[in-house]
């Protein structure tokens, strides 16, 4: 929300305006476009200046000037931020696209006759994470959202399983949120992983594989195959021997 204070103080016959700095607070997603709007003034503007500040870069200004028609740009590099128009018809800022790197401060100086309006932006991107669902060993169902900016946020359906929720952090600002929950026993059967963001929300399902349980431990899991390898192995000796005894036998009835 914005808001504008106005003092005056008369002496006449000048008239003196005092105009409090505007802030707010602005969101894009990446690979949009962003118009950042300069104050509006009832007379001329003489001068009117953005000051951009982003991580990592030297501060950009961009001015134009109405008395000789002169644009200016100071350490300005990236030309994806431009005017929006023609600076004397429109004095407002246009990015496109928007990327993680406009991250940052942007502020607008009108300079008028009856004083200096400024409003200042903050802006940050916002990317959309990339969701999935798979399942790990032991019905445990793993649930991902990679690079979304900021982190997601996570939740399961039914509650009540055991879960861990782990977060790895970018370089660009980027979080890769990932959550791992174990189910005990075969009533639940399909669970579902609920991903929230400020770009919007999405829910995956998955069904749990039947007859497993987390209960069972590797070791178990380990005796039970020996035991069937052994099993084969037992049958395969029986028989072998049932007929190389006939083969025998045979023999000795041609004799």
């Amino acid at each position: 929300m914005e808001f504008f204070i106005k003092v005056f103080f008369y002496r006449s016959p000048f008239v003196c305006v005092c105009v409090c700095p505007v802030n707010t607070s602005l969101s894009a997603v990446i690979d949009t476009s962003a118009v950042l709007h300069c104050p509006r003034t009832l007379t001329r503007a003489v001068l009117t200046r953005w000051e951009i500040i982003l991580r990592d870069k030297p501060s950009c200004t961009k001015a134009y000037r109405s008395d000789t028609n002169e644009i200016q740009d100071t350490n300005c590099t990236d030309d994806r931020i431009t005017w929006a128009s023609i600076p004397s018809q429109n004095p407002d800022l246009h990015i496109a696209p928007v990327a993680i790197t406009h991250d940052g401060n942007y502020r607008c100086v009108t300079v008028t006759a009856d004083g200096n309006f400024n409003h200042e932006y903050h802006l940050q991107v916002l990317v959309p994470p990339e969701a999935s669902l798979f399942l790990s060993r032991n019905r445990a169902a793993v649930c991902r959202a990679v690079a979304g900016k900021p982190a997601a946020h996570i939740s399961w359906t039914p509650e009540g399983g055991a879960c861990v929720t782990e977060q790895e952090r970018w370089g660009n600002g980027t979080v890769t949120v990932r959550s791992t929950c174990h189910w005990e026993g075969p009533d639940v059967t399909t669970v579902t992983c609920s991903v929230s963001h400020l770009t919007g929300n999405r829910s995956l399902f998955i069904e749990l594989l039947p007859g497993l349980t987390t209960s069972r431990s590797p070791a178990l899991s380990l005796l039970i195959i020996l035991y069937a390898k052994l099993s084969l192995f037992v049958v395969i000796l029986v028989v072998v021997g049932f007929v190389f005894f006939w083969e025998i036998n045979d023999c000795r009835e041609t004799l």
